[in-house]
């Protein structure tokens, strides 16, 4: 195996499959059976999930919200993902713990950094919900930071492309993708991998991440074992 614990960020948008909002219950199914492939196989699993299927607070402006508002509704969208996805674990017996910035004991344990490093350690895949519990900040920086707090190997990053690639692949067709790029020339390319914040974190503090294709059937397992798929972002 080449990492021991992992955390894997997704997109609200990605649980959405060919739906235009919301939650489609085979891609849920879907992702759920992909991670429960690396936790058998022993990987310590822990799990950011964006809400832009249910509500993107950046937006929440033009519809009448503040932003400070419009982000704490975005918080809430993450949490009824990851509410979403631990069922989805839970009916394939994968052991789940659902953590959240924001307090709501009735539904998730309160994010505690020793509690999630627990899970981890006992086998259970770790949900974190609610971004970082405060305004301004995407779940790309939530995922970052959480990574460096429980001491992740690599930031596996989910998308519906395959890596990162010169330019947008489904507007540029002669776009090609990079196996690996440092953090410099993604700083120098211009290149969108992840928010300004949470890009800069991953640098000053020596994290990986690995850009793949998450609706790529086996692509996680293989990332896993040291399979050469995606892109690595890498110092």
């Amino acid at each position: 195996m080449k990492y021991n614990r992992i955390l894997l960020k997704l997109s609200g948008e990605a649980l959405m499959g060919d739906q235009n909002y919301g939650i489609d219950s085979d891609r849920l199914s879907d992702y759920a059976k992909e991670i429960k492939q690396i936790v058998d196989q022993g990987i310590q699993v822990a799990v950011v999930i964006g809400g832009g299927n249910i509500y993107r607070g950046i937006q929440s402006e033009g519809a009448g919200f503040d932003r400070v508002q419009g982000d704490y509704m975005g918080m809430l969208a993450t949490i009824i993902n990851g509410m979403a996805l631990q069922s989805a674990l839970e009916s394939l017996e994968v052991q789940t713990r659902l953590l959240t910035a924001i307090r709501m004991e009735q539904v998730a344990e309160p994010f505690i950094r020793r509690k999630a490093t627990r899970h981890l350690n006992k086998g259970r895949v770790v949900i974190f919900g609610g971004g970082t519990g405060n305004p301004y900040f995407t779940t790309d920086t939530a995922a970052t930071l959480r990574a460096i707090e429980i001491e992740a190997d690599v930031i596996l990053k989910g998308t519906r492309v395959d890596g990162i690639f010169t330019a947008d692949p489904e507007k540029d067709s002669t776009a090609t993708m990079y196996e690996t790029i440092s953090f410099d020339e993604v700083f120098q390319k211009e290149l969108n991998v992840m928010d300004l914040t949470a890009f800069t974190l991953c640098k000053e503090n020596n994290l990986p991440i690995k850009v793949f294709n998450m609706n790529t059937e086996g692509n996680l397992q293989k990332i896993c074992n040291g399979e050469n798929i995606g892109t690595l972002v890498k110092f």
